[in-house]
């Protein structure tokens, strides 16, 4: 979501006239696009801002914006930091141009956030924010050649740890005319990989008179579109999953066999406490079902460790599910309380961080064991993957390699693939035989043949 966010605005503001700057000493203007989910991210930002008051000084007509989530979650507060110019939340992001236009016009500070969140949204605002993704979505600071379409927007789940609910408003499915529309065209202009986007992407639902549009219908249609090579959806709910969405990966080869499914934990109690909504059973369950299905199907999972109570059982029990799953990899992370949710108001944080941490290193130790172990079955096989560009951790081969420096891909199971090849490469697809496993990476040869 976030990287969809930055790149809308990225468009918008080149469309405009500026021209953007790795370096912050250069920079006229700097806008930090938040995260709320963790207390960690927020740290980040916080401490991003300290900095930049020191070049303030030095710059005193540098524009500040904090944008996204953690706007949304502070709004007046981070206004009054003596870093920031202006406050925006994620519904507010098609005016942060004009209210750039406006600081640098007038050097007033300003805020825009959704002041009643969980109210649903004017038709009026939803045009707005549709017109603007619209007009700036294309594959410009992002990865050659993909591009992300938001599906819908908001979230109406309450899991009691989550604070997304509260930042991003109500689920809102978009239009299925406009995504379409908004897919083709970026098809016309080049972009082979398109990715759906929700935050429980499998609840999109559209009445359209007679007809409901659900996401299987959309990844049917996204995938009938020429010039479209993959299609991918992010992030399923596993309370909410319609086999319709199973059917279409197996029978459709453009929707990549690739769910990306949180179970959150692997203890029934800690579930009901986490207010998921099924079982792990259940979810057990409907694992088999994907792969019986999709037989091929990729899976990845979240969890969250250290939730109030959780004691050495519920941990036990989180590990026995990723056992039985085997993902293709799994993001873990230590409960963190988030102001305003359910589980920060009535629950007490009452697991001590060294236990977190632990909890933490053994299921990360124990899922990327298993995909060590799985990934081993690449060895000799040759894959195709869609180039994203240099890798941003190549080896020190360079000097070995001058015309083919490292790059990274992906398949359409989202295993990423390290190989040398031509800097032209990026964008498009190619085979890589693959040489070397690890437990997150593949290592392969790529030859000109190999087109």
């Amino acid at each position: 979501m976030n990287k969809l966010d930055s790149g809308l605005l990225f468009s918008a503001l080149t469309s405009r006239g500026f021209v953007h700057t790795d370096k912050a000493a250069e920079a006229d203007i700097i806008i930090i696009n938040t995260c709320s989910v963790r207390k960690h991210a927020e740290d980040k930002v916080l401490s991003h801002l300290g900095r930049l008051k020191h070049l303030k000084k030095t710059h005193p007509r540098l524009l500040v914006a904090v944008i996204g989530c953690m706007a949304q979650r502070m709004g007046e507060d981070l206004l009054k930091h003596d870093t920031v110019d202006i406050v925006a939340g994620p519904g507010q992001l098609a005016e942060v141009p004009s209210l750039i236009d406006q600081v640098l016009e007038r050097r007033e500070n300003h805020i825009a956030i959704t002041d009643h969140i969980r109210r649903p949204d004017s038709d009026e605002h939803q045009r707005t924010l549709d017109e603007f993704e619209m007009n700036y979505d294309s594959d410009e600071n992002h990865l050659k050649s993909q591009a992300f379409i938001r599906a819908m927007r908001g979230c109406n789940n309450f899991c009691t740890y989550c604070i997304v609910p509260y930042v991003r408003g109500p689920e809102i499915s978009r239009p299925p005319e406009m995504i379409l529309e908004q897919a083709r065209r970026l098809a016309d202009a080049g972009i082979q990989q398109i990715t759906l986007l929700g935050q429980n992407i499998n609840a999109y639902r559209y009445e359209q008179g007679d007809r409901i549009w659900t996401l299987a219908d959309l990844l049917e249609k996204v995938s009938d579109i020429g010039g479209v090579h993959w299609v991918r959806f992010i992030t399923s709910h596993p309370g909410k999953f319609d086999d319709s969405i199973l059917q279409v990966m197996a029978d459709l080869p453009k929707v990549c066999p690739y769910l990306h499914i949180p179970a959150q934990h692997g203890s029934d109690r800690i579930l009901a406490a986490m207010n998921r909504g099924y079982t792990s059973a259940y979810y057990l369950a409907l694992m088999d079902k994907a792969r019986a299905t999709v037989p091929d199907i990729a899976l990845a999972g979240d969890f969250i460790t250290g939730f109030p109570g959780e004691t050495e059982d519920d941990h036990r029990a989180t590990a026995e599910l990723i056992r039985k799953v085997r993902y293709k990899n799994c993001f873990i992370f230590k409960y963190s309380p988030r102001p305003g949710t359910r589980a920060d108001e009535k629950l007490e944080d009452d697991i001590s961080d060294e236990i977190k941490q632990r909890r933490n290193v053994e299921l990360l130790d124990l899922a990327n064991g298993i995909a060590e172990e799985d990934n081993k079955r690449f060895l000799g096989r040759t894959l195709e993957v869609l180039v994203e560009g240099p890798s941003k951790k190549p080896h020190l081969n360079a000097a070995e390699n001058p015309e083919n420096p490292q790059l990274i891909g992906r398949t359409a199971h989202d295993y990423i693939v390290v190989f040398n090849g031509p800097n032209s490469l990026a964008g498009t697809f190619t085979n890589v035989t693959i040489t070397q496993t690890a437990p997150l990476t593949l290592f392969g040869n790529w030859s000109p043949s190999n087109l």
